[in-house]
């Protein structure tokens, strides 16, 4: 599984796994203990991971949430030491250790709770996407 195949909807909590297009919507999965399916309609908004960035005061004026969340993994490995309940100053003060470069007046409290909250979920129900590509194929290289 990789971020692409990972969606979120809107109005709806959790994240979903992306099983395949039908006539009039998609097919999801959600990425729980409950694998409960759900057929979502061409007029809901469903946003796939893989295509979310958060804004940047850099050149490029984002930073696709895939590289934040493993620079999260690589830097927390799973103990963030903060959760969704945290005061904004906070939240802001952890996406400020790991994305230094993000824009406060356009990034709120309430996106990186979503920030949170999305890692926790992936982070138990889909750990392997978490991982630097190639990094598996250089662990049995240096196993052996």
């Amino acid at each position: 599984m990789n971020f692409n195949e990972i969606a979120t909807v809107a109005g709806k909590p959790g994240l979903y796994r992306v099983l395949k297009p039908t006539r009039g919507g998609v097919i999801l999965e959600s990425l729980d203990s409950k694998k409960a399916k759900l057929v979502v309609g061409s007029n809901q908004r469903v946003s796939i991971l893989g295509e979310i960035s958060m804004y940047t005061m850099t050149e490029e004026g984002a930073s696709p949430l895939e590289d934040i969340m493993k620079t999260i993994e690589k830097e927390f490995n799973g103990d963030l030491g903060i959760d969704t309940n945290a005061d904004a100053d906070e939240l802001k003060a952890f996406l400020k250790h790991v994305l230094p470069d993000f824009d406060e007046n356009k990034v709120y409290p309430s996106d990186i709770k979503k920030l949170i909250s999305w890692y926790h979920i992936i982070r138990e129900f889909a750990p392997e996407v978490l991982k630097e590509s190639g990094e598996s194929s250089e662990e049995t290289k240096t196993e052996e």
